[in-house]
């Protein structure tokens, strides 16, 4: 079982790499988002490997992070998500973008990813909104705010602080989550902390 490969990039093409370990060239698949963040031809470069070896074949999948390769072995635990589509869905998606689409139930952002259609996002909310907090799948599995977000500082203080009330209240935390984003995708600039927890709490209701 192959977890890691360290060495020089050798090659990219449209659905992986070829790593040069000690003269050795390893087939590594990847998502197009890993192929895009590697590092120039000829460089160092390390990747997390998943190995799967059937009859007829030995295939390693390879991840620059160890959230990304989490996902990768969740997404199939989901009828009808083999390797090819989750990784078609962790080319699209951010492992933060995913956790955040699946808390809040977004099937338009998860059928934004090739292979997957209306019904099968719907499976993937069902089946995996409740095990988000299992795994360390990124920081938005946590309820906090990636470094990516484009909301205004005092926005993202409205919606820790009405997430907090929210977990206070007894709800699951995964679920608060869901709750105050879709809230806050509702109110807009008009988000603050007393108006995401009314909303948020109609939203649990449902």
């Amino acid at each position: 079982m192959i977890a890691k490969l360290k060495g020089l990039l050798d090659s990219v093409s449209e659905i992986g790499c070829i790593v040069d370990v000690g003269g050795v060239g390893y087939q590594v698949f990847a998502s197009a988002r890993t192929l895009r963040n590697l590092p120039p031809m000829g460089q160092a470069v390390q990747l997390f490997i998943e190995t799967h070896v059937r009859e007829d074949h030995i295939h390693l999948f390879g991840f620059l992070t160890q959230a990304e390769r989490a996902w990768f072995n969740l997404l199939q635990t989901v009828q009808g998500v083999g390797a090819k589509v989750a990784l078609a869905i962790l080319g699209s998606l951010s492992t933060d973008e995913l956790t955040r689409a699946l808390a809040a139930g977004d099937k338009a952002m998860l059928t934004r990813c090739d292979g997957v259609g209306p019904k099968l996002a719907v499976r993937l909310i069902t089946e995996l909104k409740d095990k988000l907090g299992g795994l360390d799948l990124g920081a938005a599995a946590a309820g906090l705010p990636s470094a990516g977000e484009s909301a205004a500082v005092e926005g993202q203080g409205a919606v820790a602080d009405a997430l907090s009330a929210l977990v206070n209240l007894g709800y699951k935390r995964v679920d608060a989550f869901g709750a105050v984003t879709v809230a806050a995708r509702q109110l807009g600039d008009k988000a603050d902390v007393s108006s995401l927890i009314r909303l948020g709490l109609k939203e649990l209701a449902k």
